[in-house]
């Protein structure tokens, strides 16, 4: 785009069938705002902000910076320290304001950035992360108003890191902790395959309004699930794909059926997408309405 269509976009400059066409630098940042967040933040950053000063002036301001999703951009970029570093940008951009953060390969530092000024934090989605337990147990008492979590694929959260967030987060209704599948085709036969219940005795003991909960991959059994089921009173909707420790014995596959949706151990991704398409043709995921409102 010439500097001239730029300034004429930017100024509104032109008549359109005798009405003078009104200055878009004029208008109010909240206003503006409104209009940019409908952009990726990557064109926001590179593109919207070059345009003229009134636009750059409202990428820069808080307004555009309520929900932080860099979720495209990190999944490029392969570099866990400038990830943190734009986090930590963005936030500061929102002058505290943000309610949602949205992003792959976090570090420590960008998750304690977030903590200390999160009070207004409701979403917060950091799968792949390197975020250790340490960080997560010192800062978790500050996230105590988010309601969606997803710290899938974060390997270096354990059990500990996820109890902090149980105990701290009495709010969470949507819990994401899905764990990579074993590259061995049968389980049962690996070291790594013993039953662990110990992160799903956390769950059902500390996140007792979860809504929804999608533990792919994980190593519990029908101990763990048992317990979810029993103590999770409000779980509509349950992922346990990859989870072949459990064996369903009692009723638990009856009472697993009985929610909203459930997608059991054995199911295969691409029988998933065979059946979405012969369905609609739109591969859509089938869900529940989750806690996203509330972070409204």
């Amino acid at each position: 785009m010439s500097c001239g269509g730029r300034k004429r976009m930017c100024t509104g400059e032109g008549e359109n069938d005798g009405v003078v066409v009104g200055r878009w630098e004029w208008m109010n940042p909240e206003v503006l705002a409104l209009i940019f967040v409908r952009l990726p933040a990557e064109e926001r950053l590179k593109t919207v902000a070059m345009v003229c000063r009134a636009w750059l002036e409202a990428v820069a301001g808080p307004y555009c910076w309520t929900e932080i999703d860099i979720e495209p951009w990190c999944r490029r970029c392969n570099r866990p320290d400038l990830v943190d570093s734009v986090v930590r940008k963005l936030v500061r951009r929102s002058k505290c304001t943000f309610r949602r953060v949205s992003a792959y390969k976090l570090g420590d530092t960008a998750f304690s950035y977030i903590a200390n000024c999160g009070r207004c934090l409701k979403v917060l989605q950091i799968p792949m992360s390197s975020v250790t337990d340490k960080v997560v147990e010192k800062h978790a008492e500050l996230l105590a108003n988010i309601t969606v979590l997803d710290i899938s694929y974060c390997l270096t959260i354990t059990f500990k890191g996820v109890e902090a967030f149980g105990k701290h987060c009495k709010s969470l209704a949507h819990l994401k902790r899905n764990m990579p599948p074993p590259e061995w085709e049968k389980p049962a036969l690996a070291e790594a395959s013993k039953v662990n219940d110990t992160e799903a005795m956390i769950i059902a003991d500390t996140m007792t309004g979860l809504r929804h909960l999608e533990l792919c991959f994980g190593r519990f059994g029908d101990d763990g699930l048992n317990s979810i089921l029993t103590k999770c009173k409000k779980l509509a909707y349950l992922d346990i794909q990859g989870c072949w420790n459990v064996e369903f014995k009692g009723d638990l596959e009856d009472r697993c059926e009985q929610l909203t949706f459930f997608r059991n151990p054995y199911h295969d991704y691409y029988m998933d997408g065979l059946s979405s398409s012969e369905s609609d043709g739109s591969g859509a995921d089938v869900s529940v309405e989750s806690s996203s409102s509330d972070s409204d």
